[in-house]
C-alpha cells in the first residue's frame, strides 16, 4: 500500500512537471524578447512562498493543479501605467506574441522528444498496436486499468494482468491483440466467458459475463487494454534522439487521426470507439501511477504520450487555452486592431468557467471510481 501510494505521488509530481515545463516555455521566450515577466508560479494561489529574484516572483502555492507565468501586460487592461512601455507584452508585434504563446506547446513537444529519446536508449516493453508486427518479441494484451462496479472488478481482475486466452464454449483462443480480445467480447456479450491470466508467476482462470448495456465510455467487460511487446530492441545512444523525434512525430500524427475518429463519431451520433474513456488529472495521475508498475520504460512512455496530447489540446481553438490567444490575435491581424478587452476576458472567463465544469464532472463521474479502485488494488497486494 505504501509503495503504491509513493508511486501516486511521484506520478502526480510528474504531471505538475510538465505544467511547469510548459509555463516554462512561455516564460524563456518572454525574457529573450525582454518582456518583464512579473511571477512564475507552481500551483495556483494563494501563495505558501515567493521569492523575488530580480524583477521576477517565483512562487510555490496551495492549489497543486498546475503552473502559471504571469506576464507584464498580458491582459492588455488600461490605466496599469505603461501599458505602452516597450517590456509590456501587449506593446510587442503579433509575431513575437504568437512566438511566446506557443513557447508552452513547443515545450510539450520539446519533451516529449527527449523523454521518447531516452525511452529508445534504455529499450523497455512498451505498448504496440494490434497492426504493429514486426520485430516484435512476445506480443501481449495487459489490463492497464478496471472500472469500478464492472465484470473485471466484480471477477477480480486487476492492473497488470496479462490475459492470454478466452475460453468461450469450450473453445480456448490465444489472445495477443486487443481487437481479439474486444471481437470476441463483443460477440459474446450476456454470455459467461473464462479468461486465463498472468499475474506475476501465477496463472488463473477468471470468469465473468460481458455487458449488453456498458455506461458510455466503458467496454462491455470494464477493463483497459494495451497490447505490449516485451523488450523493444534498443537504439544506439546516437540513434536514440533521432528515434525519439520520429516516435514524437508519429505520436502526434497518430493523435491528431484518433481525435479526428473520435469527434466525427460523437457529431455523427456513434458515440466514443469502444474502450475510449475520459479522464481529468486525477485519472491521467492513475493511469501514470498503473504505467508505473510496468517498469521504467512504461512510464516514460506514457508521459510522453500525455505530454503530445495536452500540446495538442492547448491549441484547440478555445478561450483560456493558448489556441484560443492564438485566435484573438488572428482576429487583431485581420482587424488591424485588438479584440475589446472586455469582450476577450468576458468570452475567456465564460470558457475556463466551461471547461472547469467539465474537469469536476469527469472528475466526480469517471477519475474518483478510478482513484478508489487504484487504493482498492492497493490494499489488496
Amino acid at each position: 500500500m505504501f509503495s503504491s501510494i509513493i508511486i501516486l505521488v511521484v506520478a502526480f509530481l510528474s504531471l505538475i512537471a510538465l505544467m511547469v515545463i510548459h509555463e516554462f516555455g512561455h516564460f524563456i521566450i518572454a525574457k529573450k524578447f525582454g518582456i518583464r515577466v512579473d511571477e512564475f508560479g507552481i500551483g495556483y494561489p494563494p501563495r505558501i512562498f515567493g521569492k523575488k529574484i530580480g524583477e521576477t516572483i517565483y512562487s510555490i502555492n496551495w492549489i497543486p493543479f498546475g503552473a502559471f507565468v504571469r506576464i507584464y501586460g498580458e491582459e492588455g487592461l488600461p490605466g496599469q501605467g505603461g501599458l505602452d512601455n516597450y517590456r509590456s507584452f501587449s506593446n510587442l508585434k503579433i509575431w513575437k506574441r504568437v512566438l511566446i504563446i506557443i513557447g508552452g506547446v513547443v515545450a510539450f513537444w520539446i519533451t516529449a522528444i527527449i523523454i521518447f529519446s531516452i525511452v529508445f536508449a534504455m529499450g523497455a516493453d512498451l505498448p504496440v498496436g494490434d497492426q504493429d508486427m514486426q520485430g516484435l518479441t512476445n506480443a501481449q494484451v495487459k489490463v492497464i486499468s478496471v472500472s469500478a462496479n464492472s465484470p473485471a472488478s466484480v471477477a477480480g481482475l486487476q492492473s497488470r494482468d496479462t490475459i492470454t486466452d478466452i475460453i468461450v464454449g469450450g473453445v480456448d483462443t490465444k489472445i495477443n491483440k486487443v481487437a481479439d480480445f474486444q471481437k470476441i467480447t463483443a460477440d459474446n456479450k450476456g454470455k459467461e466467458i473464462t479468461l486465463l491470466i498472468k499475474r506475476d508467476s501465477n496463472v488463473l482462470n477468471v470468469s465473468l459475463t460481458p455487458r449488453v448495456n456498458p455506461p458510455a465510455g466503458e467496454g462491455s467487460v470494464g477493463i483497459g487494454l494495451e497490447r505490449m511487446a516485451t523488450l523493444i530492441k534498443k537504439s544506439a545512444w546516437y540513434m536514440a534522439p533521432v528515434d525519439g523525434a520520429v516516435y514524437t512525430w508519429q505520436t502526434t500524427v497518430d493523435a491528431l487521426k484518433g481525435l479526428y475518429i473520435t469527434f466525427s463519431g460523437l457529431l455523427g451520433g456513434k458515440g466514443t470507439p469502444e474502450g475510449a474513456s475520459f479522464a481529468g488529472p486525477l485519472g491521467i495521475t492513475v493511469f501514470l501511477a498503473n504505467a508505473a508498475s510496468f517498469g521504467a520504460g512504461f512510464f516514460l512512455y506514457f508521459i510522453g504520450m500525455i505530454s503530445v496530447f495536452i500540446a495538442i489540446f492547448n491549441l484547440f481553438p478555445i478561450p483560456a487555452l493558448d489556441g484560443g490567444k492564438l485566435v484573438f490575435l488572428l482576429i487583431e491581424k485581420i482587424k488591424g486592431k485588438p479584440v475589446s478587452v472586455k469582450v476577450e476576458q468576458w468570452i475567456t472567463l465564460v470558457c475556463f468557467t466551461i471547461l472547469i465544469l467539465l474537469s469536476l464532472f469527469i472528475t466526480i463521474k469517471f477519475d474518483i471510481p478510478r482513484f478508489t479502485d487504484f487504493l482498492k488494488s492497493s490494499l489488496l497486494k
